[in-house]
């Protein structure tokens, strides 16, 4: 019998230069019942000294998760879904190996748990049909939980994008980054 009602035609759809740093994303995070009051999205600035710019940083779900991939205790997992979850704890050794890992800086040793923590996009809510908690509060557009259909209505000079490039590596995730309309990929240096 299957318990979720995870829709797969809704994405997760990040749009950086929307973000107002309001941290709303954050606080709705830590009112999760299943992240121990701890917020698993992060609200960045980008160069503090001469910008207000911020950026609000999610875990991108990875096609191949690196995080999983160095786990020697087997913590991480991918789901059938996509999502990729947070450290299981009953297996999670603390050795910040997914956290040095990741190439996009998202999961964090959370030392009073000594357990990694990371965004599982609220999947005790996607799971059943229900849209992540910061997509439901950001007042700006920022993150934005919906489906392709729906983003390119909203966004029309805009192109999600999955595909990042780290030198030679080529990452892709289940997270949308909002680009300039016609981009196909974000090359990292």
């Amino acid at each position: 019998m299957n318990y979720t009602s995870f829709n797969k035609n809704e994405e997760f759809f990040v749009d950086m230069q929307r973000c107002i740093g309001c941290k709303a994303c954050e606080m709705a995070c830590a009112e999760c019942e299943t992240n121990g009051q701890e917020s698993l999205i992060h609200v960045n600035y980008v160069d503090r000294a001469s910008t207000v710019q911020t950026t609000v940083q999610v875990c991108m779900h990875c096609d191949d998760p690196v995080c999983a991939n160095v786990c020697p205790a087997d913590a991480i997992s991918k789901d059938e879904n996509g999502i990729v979850h947070t450290a299981n704890t009953e297996r999670c050794i603390g050795c910040s190996n997914c956290v040095m890992a990741c190439p996009f800086g998202v999961p964090k040793k959370e030392e009073s748990y000594d357990l990694m923590m990371k965004c599982t996009m609220c999947y005790d809510r996607t799971s059943i049909g229900k849209k992540p908690m910061c997509a439901t509060v950001c007042p700006s557009g920022a993150l934005f939980f919906g489906t392709r259909t729906e983003i390119e209505e909203m966004r029309p000079n805009s192109t999600p994008i999955n595909t990042f490039i780290f030198g030679k590596e080529i990452v892709n995730t289940k997270v949308n980054i909002m680009m300039p309309k016609g981009s196909t990929e974000l090359i990292i240096y």
